[in-house]
This record gives C-alpha cells, sequence and structure tokens, in this order.
C-alpha cells in the first residue's frame, strides 16, 4: 500500500494519553498518522516507539494555541500529502478549577485559547486538505462536563466540581461542532466524551491525575468509531462509547 492509498490522519496532542492511544490504534490498522505535539521531544519519543512497532508516523510539532505554529504543521503535512482524511483536534487544557466566583477572565481565555480556539485554528487551516479527501471527517475530543445533559444531572460527579473553565470551553466546543456539522456538509464533524455517562464513568489520564475508572484503550473507542466512520456516517453528533448522548 502506497502513502496515496494509506488513510491519513492528524492528532493534535498525541505524545500521551487518548491521543497517543488513538494513533497507536489508528496506526496498528495501517494508517498514515500525523502526530501532532506541542513539545517536541515527547513528541518524537511517542512517534519513534509507535514506528519501532510498525506503524507510519510523522511526528508533527503543533501548538494550537498558536497561529505560526498551525501554519508550520500544514506545511509539514504538505510535503508527505495532498489531502487529510480524518482530524482529531484532541489537545485539551484542564485549567484550574476554580470556582466561578473566583475565576478570572484571563484564567478561562488560556483554557478557551486550546479548548475552542484552537480545534477552530486547527480545523479551518486544514481544511483544504480535509476537503480533497473522499471522506473527510474531524473529530472534536469533548466532555461530559460540556453536556447540558450531564450538568442538569445531580447524580452526575462533574457537578460537584464547581469550576468555570474547563466546562464551559467544552460546551463551547459542542456548539462549534454542531455549527461547522451544518456548514461543511461534506465533511463529517462530530464530539465524543472519552467515558460512559450513563455509568458515570471517566477515562483516567493525566488531566484528571488517573482517578478515572476506564483505561485509555476504553476512552479512546468513540474517538476510533468517529475516525472510522464511512461515507455514510452521522455528522453533527455527541457520542460516548456506549453510543450517542445528551447534548
Amino acid at each position: 500500500m502506497t502513502n496515496a492509498e494509506k488513510t491519513s490522519v492528524l492528532i493534535t496532542g498525541a505524545n500521551k494519553g487518548l491521543g497517543l492511544e488513538t494513533a497507536r490504534r489508528l496506526g496498528a490498522e495501517g494508517w498514515k498518522v500525523f502526530l501532532g505535539s506541542r513539545d517536541e521531544a515527547r513528541g518524537r519519543a511517542a512517534a519513534d516507539k509507535l514506528a519501532a512497532a510498525g506503524a507510519d508516523v510523522v511526528m508533527v510539532p503543533l501548538d494550537v494555541t498558536s497561529d505560526a505554529s498551525v501554519a508550520a504543521a500544514v506545511r509539514l503535512v504538505r510535503e508527505h500529502t495532498d489531502r487529510l482524511d480524518v482530524l482529531v483536534n484532541n489537545a485539551g487544557a484542564a485549567g484550574n478549577v476554580t470556582p466561578p466566583a473566583q475565576a478570572t477572565a484571563e484564567e478561562v481565555h488560556a483554557v478557551y485559547d486550546t479548548n475552542v480556539y484552537g480545534p477552530i485554528r486547527v480545523t479551518n487551516a486544514f481544511l483544504p486538505l480535509l476537503q480533497a479527501a473522499d471522506n473527510p471527517r474531524v473529530v472534536m475530543v469533548s466532555s461530559g462536563g460540556g453536556s447540558f445533559a450531564v450538568m442538569a444531572d445531580p447524580t452526575q460527579q462533574v457537578t460537584k466540581m464547581h469550576e468555570l473553565a474547563y466546562s464551559s470551553s467544552k460546551a463551547a466546543l459542542n456548539m462549534i461542532t454542531v455549527r461547522y456539522a451544518q456548514a461543511l456538509p461534506h465533511v463529517k464533524v462530530n464530539a465524543l466524551t472519552p467515558g460512559e455517562v450513563v455509568n458515570h464513568k471517566f477515562t483516567a489520564t493525566d488531566m484528571n491525575h488517573h482517578t478515572g475508572q476506564l483505561t485509555v484503550t476504553e476512552g479512546s473507542d468513540p474517538i476510533i468509531e468517529l475516525a472510522t466512520l464511512g461515507e455514510d456516517g452521522p455528522s453533527g453528533i455527541f457520542i460516548d462509547r456506549l453510543g450517542p448522548i445528551g447534548w
């Protein structure tokens, strides 16, 4: 199989956690993986590990908060391919667990720069490459914490965590997902949470100090599902690994 025939994917924040596991799983399926990483040393170490296991992987230095970094990432990817089949907007920032009454605009802005503006920067920059693919897909890694349905359920653990930046940024990302899906009918744009909403479970990652009940493999299941949608697949949906969830 030549590079031109391989399905290609760019994953942001892929040097660890869910991003790295997604890269590993898709690489094992024969995809060409562009492994985006803000930290170049960690990104190269991750890419080398995947390559040693047989994956076709290219490390892409990528800071989603920087227009210049995103533009450089596009140039690098274009050196390897004339299309991009899948974009996984995975890079995320947790921010501080600061109660709303104590949160500052600057603190919230810093989280939005990664979780909201980052996916916009990256999606728009890579849109020409995506639109050159036959079945382009954009996957937004969101959170149950960004769901109004989850937040309206007092039995959900996240409702007891009184913070502002992270949950509101993921709610914004969910709306961004819907708006892109509506505006780009030839691109499948979907969102997921790496958990099990009905079972009140989430994935153990560095972001939550590995307190989650699900493995990164389990948490990456909905990412893989949305990344591998066929041409007749849906757009503008929000899922976890068990199925559709409320916005």
